[in-house]
């Protein structure tokens, strides 16, 4: 009885023992997360294409769908008349005083010649004044007329400028009616359909980006003194390949840690669970496909 009894307690040792090991593999563990980004209608109006399904590898920029654009073609093209309009009201400055300065060309080359005939004794300073004056009314008129042609053109431009913008307008809140994906990633779910009515604001699909995923684990204040941004760390997650192995390894870089505690959330263990208050971190892990929102990952922190 007492050999067994020794047996038992020989055994109870070693489970405890195995047990400790198997915790103390890991300095925290949490689950992974990825940036995700609700695509929204930028425009309103009937969805005539929306080709995406969940599950989809989209490329940043990628158009994937279109909101009817009907009515805004239609006023760009009366903005585009109106503009032609408006441009071909556009006076002709040379043109229309050409006139009155062919007549003061005119009237300096007979002022030149009376000059010459009063020098030679054959005409007279009336002759000289008149033609003076007759200058002087043509180049105000001149002055006049410029003025009044340079305000119309000045407004007329403006009027076109206004329906420029109009049209910029236009081209915008077209652009925006093209569905396109904001970034590279996997679409994780759909919320409208082709053929429904969407207004501004109106969620379309949620993509993320899985190719670089966060594992957010918590850590106690005494762990908190041995870890810094930027530290590289190991990161492990269940692996059932048939190699035999138990854990697949990455490197990972803590990008963010919380600057303040909070009470250990009851789904995240951690290295010490007597501890009430602990920190949030995020741990940056390039993903080779393996990695999935919300696997359960576990972080060895590289002690120096």
């Amino acid at each position: 009885m007492k050999s067994i009894s020794l047996l038992y307690m020989g055994l109870g040792m070693l489970l405890l023992s195995s047990c400790s090991n198997q915790n103390g593999e890991y300095d925290a563990s949490g689950s992974f997360e990825a940036t995700e980004i609700i695509v929204s209608a930028e425009a309103s109006g009937k969805i005539e294409q929306l080709d995406v399904i969940e599950g989809q590898q989209l490329e940043k920029g990628q158009q994937i769908g279109l909101i009817d654009t009907t009515q805004l073609y239609f006023q760009k093209m009366n903005l585009l008349t109106n503009v032609k309009g408006v441009r071909s009201q556009q006076p002709n400055i040379a043109a229309q005083t050409a006139s009155i300065k062919e007549q003061i060309t005119t009237l300096e080359r007979e002022k030149q010649r009376t000059q010459n005939l009063i020098k030679a004794n054959a005409g007279t300073q009336k002759q000289l004044d008149d033609i003076n004056g007759q200058i002087e009314v043509l180049q105000k008129q001149l002055s006049a007329s410029q003025s009044t042609l340079q305000k119309s053109s000045q407004n007329i431009t403006a009027q076109s400028s206004a329906l420029d913008i109009q049209i910029e307008q236009i081209e915008d809140r077209l652009q925006r009616s093209i569905i396109t994906s904001p970034i590279t990633g996997i679409v994780l779910n759909k919320y409208a359909e082709q053929g429904e009515l969407a207004n501004m604001g109106s969620p379309l699909f949620k993509v993320a980006n899985i190719n670089n995923m966060h594992l957010r684990v918590f850590v106690t204040n005494d762990q908190l003194s041995s870890v810094k941004l930027n530290d590289t760390v190991q990161v492990f997650v269940d692996n059932r390949e048939e190699d035999g192995s138990n854990k697949k390894a990455y490197e990972g870089v803590v990008t963010w840690i919380s600057d303040k505690s909070e009470f250990t959330p009851k789904t995240i263990q951690t290295k010490n669970e007597r501890a009430n208050l602990v920190y949030a971190m995020k741990v940056f892990v390039k993903n080779d496909g393996f990695l999935k929102i919300g696997m359960y990952g576990e972080v060895k922190f590289n002690y120096e």
